[in-house]
């Protein structure tokens, strides 16, 4: 491997200064107007529509052939894990649905379980979004529909009733509205500093978390706090003769050494490799690379993550303080995101800053060792990448042990949070003017959600097929 780099440019969604209160609200009503609420139920597939599985398969294109398998055996699992991994296809169906015309710094993937607890810098559990492979400035509605949505499906893979789920979903996208009005009242430094702290959690809900939830809930902040550095070192390494490595757990953890095709690349690919935390140095704050430097590079290992995600090209780099003390980043391929080609191309020409610049525009805090590269692959090819702590009191909800009550909760924490991070780079006064106050944005989303659940369901259907009749290779189980 070897890296380059690129100009640091950090552009996001502007509003000039000079518009006044009355002029935002006046431009939400007015998108009010040409977009009606009532208008986002919408959603109709039509003869028209993009082939779910040939867009999937697109994406294969630029990805490493040999982990396919694994992503579309893992899609095929269920509805929910197609939802997933399907963050193109929803892109393209919601580009053929109303907009309002206003414009956020977007997630571009917020379904549930990108949603989830990790550490502040401060060493504070904080509730925030946790995966944006995908941010791009776009239309805040495709956030608030792919979330909605997934809670829809989500409540039917644990086979809740009708009005249980109908609930659920309008609890999550009000919540979500009733947040973007109370921040238009609110300064911009307020919004600024708004997060949600573990403890605030109950703060954010309709009503109180009743036993089992409260149990679920402390069972998983335990489990986050166990998930640091330490403990990816006794998960994902061993000491041999004093000199720690990662295991290999093929497919899903390689370490570098066991890709080499020539033994003799081994002190070449190192030395590449130092050069490339070198170059990912510079695009950290000056104090954080302080804290870097005291750390060296002791092995590196390619590792398979998440659903849609898997077979780009994910790295797992075990860094140690005096030959003892560990520090476990990932670096993460980063292309271009799947709205792109809906809303037009990244003004990054690092598909990694731009993942960085939108995390930090729509988290409360993040890591303090996130940052980007480019750099040259085995087969010579040029990738972008960013990187963060692999684990860092990282933790996610047990959708499946859910009671009706508790995704109650949990979808309404999830609709603040996201209309916080909404709120941070768009006109939360003309996005609260155009949301109202009344009910008609949310009863409009969960119809969507119902009729784009409905479509999953068939699209999932559909990979199951092609992998039963061989047209799609698929590795269930992995």
């Amino acid at each position: 491997m070897t890296q380059t780099t690129t100009a640091r440019r950090r552009r996001a969604p502007r509003l000039a200064p000079e518009v006044t209160r009355e002029e935002r609200v006046a431009r939400g009503k007015a998108a009010r107007v040409a977009v009606p609420r009532a208008s986002h139920a919408e959603f109709t597939a039509g003869p028209d529509r993009a082939d779910p599985l040939a867009l999937l398969e697109g994406q294969g294109v630029t990805r490493v052939p040999e982990l396919l398998p694994i992503r579309y055996g893992r899609m095929a699992s269920s509805p929910f894990a197609f939802f997933r991994g399907a963050a193109l296809p929803m892109a393209s169906d919601l580009a053929r649905t109303p907009r309002s015309g206003l414009t956020v710094q977007v997630c571009g993937d917020a379904h549930l379980a990108n949603f989830g607890v990790f550490a502040s810098p401060e060493r504070n559990l904080v509730f925030d979004i946790n995966d944006f492979d995908e941010t791009l400035p776009g239309p805040w509605e495709w956030d608030v529909k792919r979330l909605a949505t997934s809670l829809e499906i989500a409540g039917r893979a644990n086979e809740y009733p009708a009005k249980a789920r109908r609930r659920i979903v309008l609890a999550a996208v009000a919540a979500y509205r009733q947040a973007m009005r109370s921040f238009a009242g609110m300064d911009g430094l307020g919004v600024w500093y708004a997060h949600a702290d573990v403890a605030d959690l109950q703060a954010l809900t309709s009503g109180p978390l009743h036993g089992r939830e409260r149990k679920t809930l402390a069972r998983s902040v335990s489990k986050a706090r166990t998930k640091d550095n330490l403990g990816a070192m006794a998960r994902f390494a061993t000491v041999d003769d004093g000199v720690p490595r990662l295991n290999a757990e093929p497919p899903l953890v390689v370490p570098v050494r066991d890709l080499l095709s020539d033994p003799g690349e081994e002190k070449a690919t190192e030395d590449a490799l130092r050069q490339m935390l070198a170059s990912y140095r510079e695009t950290l704050e000056p104090e954080r690379r302080v804290l870097l430097d005291r750390y060296r590079l002791a092995d590196m290992a390619r590792k398979v993550v998440g659903v849609g995600s898997v077979g780009t090209r994910s790295w797992m780099l075990l860094l140690l303080e005096d030959g003892r003390y560990p520090l476990f980043l990932q670096a993460k391929e980063a292309g271009p995101s799947v709205l792109e080609a809906f809303v037009g191309a990244s003004e990054f020409r690092n598909g990694g800053e731009r993942v960085v610049v939108g995390q930090r525009l729509m988290q409360a805090v993040s890591d303090i060792f996130l940052g980007w590269i480019q750099a040259e692959g085995f087969d010579g090819q040029q990738r972008d990448f960013y990187i963060r702590q692999l684990r860092d009191w990282k933790g996610s909800a047990e959708v499946e042990t859910m009671l009706p009550e508790g995704m109650v909760a949990y979808g309404e924490i999830c609709g603040w949070t996201l209309a916080r991070a909404h709120a941070r780079s768009g006109d939360r006064i003309a996005m609260a003017a155009y949301l109202g106050g009344s009910s008609a944005f949310e009863v409009a989303v969960h119809e969507f959600a119902g009729s784009y659940a409905d479509q999953n369901e068939r699209d999932h259907r559909s990979l199951v097929e092609a992998i039963d009749a061989g047209r799609i290779a698929a590795e269930p189980g992995i």
